[in-house]
């Protein structure tokens, strides 16, 4: 069984349809005796928290999330736990909307750590031009 998916923090490996995840979406991963859940932002998603199960190399969760057009939305995903060539930590996964129509297969991987400096960096400069915009 791969690693412990608590403390990882994985993206999509690519982008999905307007509206939904995509390679900018940032899920931060917590594990526990079989349990998992995650936070997740980025994107069109303005903030998103999947709860589920794990059994080996599976996932089962649900997920719920807000949009930056307020709308929000949940739905279903089962996923396959596996490590990719280079150790990093691979879901590939197979999703359906309950709160409306679609369903599909994606792809997240654990971030290497020049991504997630890389990030914090985008991160810090946001905020500062957030800040800036408020006090104007």
């Amino acid at each position: 069984m791969p690693r412990s998916l608590d403390g990882l923090v994985l993206a999509p490996v690519a982008d999905q349809a307007p509206g939904q995840v995509g390679t900018r979406t940032r899920f931060a991963y917590h594990e526990d005796g079989g349990r998992i859940w995650a936070e997740y932002a980025g994107g069109d998603v303005v903030r998103g928290h999947l709860v589920g199960t794990r059994e080996g190399d599976r996932l089962d969760f649900r997920y719920v999330q807000l949009k930056h057009d307020g709308t929000t939305s949940s739905g279903h995903c089962l996923s396959q736990v596996t490590l990719g060539p280079d150790g990093r930590v691979r879901l590939t996964e197979s999703w359906a909307w309950e709160s409306q129509d679609g369903s599909g297969t994606s792809v997240v991987e654990e971030l290497a750590a020049q991504d997630l400096d890389q990030d914090r960096t985008q991160d810090r400069n946001q905020n500062r031009n957030r800040n800036r915009n408020q006090k104007s």
